[in-house]
């Protein structure tokens, strides 16, 4: 009967699972069939003859290493600097659009901020690069005209880690307001009109009425924000580190690269993605969890 079922909704929608197809193919070559391999963290690589099992020796090897502590440390400060300071914006983002009243302004508004998201990281370093040069940038320009000396941004420590999460909100604070503005819109226009008679104004209509309508929303995407914690953004760091500064921005995954691709420890490349993979899923089952206890919802 499921089958005859299925058969039925095959004929009737073709064109959508036709659709749906590369996207299961991306994920079934890129991300399911790489678990199977996954084995290759305990044992020794070899491209002729059979790989030898060493057990845990790769991963003993991670963390007897000074310089994948410090990887691991700069991966779970950026993230959490990502959470603490980038998931909020668009939020904000969305409830502000929602106030805007004219509808041309709105869309205008809208077109703008999600503009970044359609630009690749590539693209997006060349911007922030040739923006914060102490020599020709237009922010020490900015700077010179209010009499501040000119600094380097992109080779300072102390700076080099914000230019990463406000590059980050920049790039995708509008995109993801979208999901925030289209759970806004999908709330009871009934709920705002009961409010307004019973007094409120338009701050206490977003306390009350528009924040707990989107709270499903909000905690959904926390726990996969959580859940993408270890990945603090391979494209977005690989672009723009540099040998001044690579230290203090250097993330599991641009080590997992390092090792992989330029040094061929494939072995140890592989223990270093499976600890990431673990802890990833770890932190999203204990955040879905949290989730259900405080608000009743989760992802599953």
């Amino acid at each position: 009967m499921r089958r005859q079922n299925f058969g039925i909704k095959l004929r009737k929608w073709w064109p959508y699972y036709l659709m749906l197809l590369p996207g299961l193919l991306y994920f079934g070559v890129f991300h399911y069939f790489p678990i199977w391999q996954a084995k290759l963290a305990f044992e020794d690589f070899r491209i002729i003859g059979p790989n030898v099992w060493v057990g845990l020796k790769h991963f003993q090897t991670l963390f007897a290493s000074p310089v994948f502590l410090n990887v691991l440390f700069n991966t779970l400060l950026i993230s959490a600097m990502k959470i603490v300071f980038v998931f909020p914006v668009p939020i904000f983002l969305a409830l502000m659009i929602n106030e805007v009243r004219g509808s041309n302004l709105r869309r205008f508004v809208q077109s703008a901020i999600y503009l970044p998201h359609f630009l690749s990281w590539v693209v997006i370093a060349g911007v922030f690069i040739a923006a914060l040069s102490p020599s020709d940038g237009v922010v020490n320009e900015v700077r010179g005209w209010v009499g501040l000396a000119p600094e380097a941004f992109m080779t300072q420590s102390g700076s080099i880690r914000w230019v990463i999460v406000f590059s980050e909100i920049w790039r995708s604070a509008g995109w993801d307001s979208l999901l925030y503005f289209a759970a806004i819109m999908a709330i009871d226009p009934q709920l705002y009109d009961a409010a307004e008679m019973d007094g409120a104004n338009r701050w206490q209509k977003i306390i009350f009425v528009t924040l707990p309508g989107i709270t499903p929303t909000i905690a959904t995407l926390f726990i996969l924000n959580v859940g993408l914690f270890m990945s603090a953004g391979f494209d977005q760091v690989f672009n723009l580190s540099n040998d001044a500064i690579r230290d203090q921005i250097d993330i599991v995954d641009t080590y997992v690269y390092r090792l992989g691709m330029q040094s061929g420890q494939f072995s140890l490349a592989t223990a270093a993605g499976l600890f990431k993979g673990i802890i990833g899923m770890t932190l999203i089952v204990a955040a879905h969890n949290l989730s259900k206890r405080l608000t009743g919802k989760g992802v599953w």
